[in-house]
């Protein structure tokens, strides 16, 4: 029998019990859909995680009290407490530093948000608002679009002054320059001196509804209790990019008071850190998404082989006939495998497009731009035609070693 004989028998056949086919095939679905889902939004991930969690600048390194989000252990019992970064030892550490760079950036923040007023205007509660110097700007990849940056003396002095981000530019000053003009910002008043340029979101997150001053004005105005300073140095170049940041950790223990054998009680961290701290997440989430798909195909493949062993019985008469009239054992072999395969093919499409669908939609919704991850999708219609084959073997088998003259007897 031609092989196109048997592709049309089989999708007839397949055809007959439409429901039973479709319903069969949602387990399939179901598996594909998940693996591929996740790996779309990994993937739509992965490709804009250098900007989205580059908030250092190039050649930066950070130390914290805290560990990010990514790169925090499970003794988080033992790091609160840990005492707070004081900005007296942030600048003792800047002192230290001197002859090893030339930017170290320290910053504050308040993270209990902040709402920026102007003659009767106001912006959303929560603003990012904190404590900086001059090299914010340098450390934390922003650039002043109006007036101008954190000066030395304005640090040294606490003046109080403001630069201020994009979102609350076009709250408070929709037709009017900000520079000059007083804001309240927690009940203190606030000279704008300059604005940062428009930069966008991250994961969601605007980075434009920001307002800096001066550090020493931010310990000045809001006290020093239950804050602590994050210091970001830049090493001169790569190549001692490392030699940088171990006498960072040393000038870091000197200012803490650390001895030898104490262990450091605060954190090292970078862009790279962060990068492979994602990766690790990411792996993990892949793991996982994979254990949730092999249960699903798993009981998919049963389904499909029980759904074919029906199928068998039901027409096991058919069968008797063909043979009878000279179809051999390969012929009814092959029709019952194509229809296993099909059905399993025809799943993982439906997977792949909605998993495709679903893990772009969530990737855009943390603004990563979309994919088509085509190496995964390409394996998961290979792993669906083994599925087809795998469990549909078993009927076919019996289908064609079915002898005809109890096929034809059978009632």
């Amino acid at each position: 029998m031609p092989l196109s004989e048997i592709l049309r028998i089989a999708f007839a056949s397949i055809g007959v019990n439409k429901l039973r086919s479709i319903l069969t095939m949602l387990g399939i679905t179901i598996g594909v859909f998940s693996v591929i889902g996740v790996m779309t939004t990994v993937s739509a991930l992965r490709s804009s995680i250098e900007t989205g969690l580059s908030f250092l600048g190039s050649n930066f390194f950070q130390f914290g009290k805290y560990p990010t989000g990514l790169t925090g252990g499970s003794n988080r019992r033992q790091i609160e407490m840990r005492r707070d970064i004081t900005l007296e030892q942030a600048l003792r550490y800047q002192q230290l530093m001197a002859g090893a760079t030339d930017v170290v950036c320290l910053k504050v923040f308040d993270y209990n948000g902040a709402q920026a007023v102007y003659h009767g205007r106001k912006t959303t509660p929560g603003l990012t608002f904190g404590g900086t110097n001059e090299y914010f700007v340098t450390a934390n990849q922003y650039r002043i679009e109006l007036g101008r940056n954190f000066q030395p003396e304005d640090i040294e002095l606490g003046r109080p002054v403001v630069l201020i981000g994009q979102d609350i530019v076009k709250k408070l000053f929709p037709a009017e320059s900000p520079l000059g003009k007083t804001i309240k910002l927690k009940e203190r008043t606030y000279v704008v001196i300059g604005a940062f340029a428009e930069k966008g979101t991250a994961f969601g997150q605007s980075q434009d509804d920001v307002a800096m001053i001066p550090i020493t004005r931010f310990f000045s105005d809001f006290g020093a209790e239950g804050r602590t300073v994050n210091i970001a140095t830049e090493a001169p170049s790569h190549t001692i990019y490392n030699e940088t940041a171990d006498q960072g950790v040393t000038a870091l223990r000197i200012v803490r008071g650390l001895k030898p054998e104490d262990e450091n009680d605060f954190e090292l961290y970078s862009n790279q850190s962060l990068l492979t701290a994602f990766a690790k997440v990411a792996d993990y989430i892949t793991v996982g998404s994979f254990v949730i798909s092999a249960i699903a195909l798993l009981a998919a493949g049963v389904g499909i082989m029980n759904i074919m062993l029906v199928s068998v019985t039901e027409r096991t008469k058919e069968i008797g006939i063909r043979k009878s009239i000279g179809a051999r054992q390969q012929s009814i072999l092959t029709q019952f495998l194509i229809e296993a395969v099909a059905i399993s093919l025809a799943g993982g499409v439906l997977g792949i497009v909605l998993g495709v669908i679903g893990g772009n939609g969530l990737a855009m919704l943390m603004q990563a731009r979309a994919v088509f991850p085509w190496d995964w999708a390409l394996l998961g219609l290979v792993v669906c035609s083994g599925i087809g084959v795998a469990f549909g073997f078993y009927p076919a088998w019996k289908a064609a070693s079915l002898d005809p003259i109890e096929a034809l007897r059978y009632e």
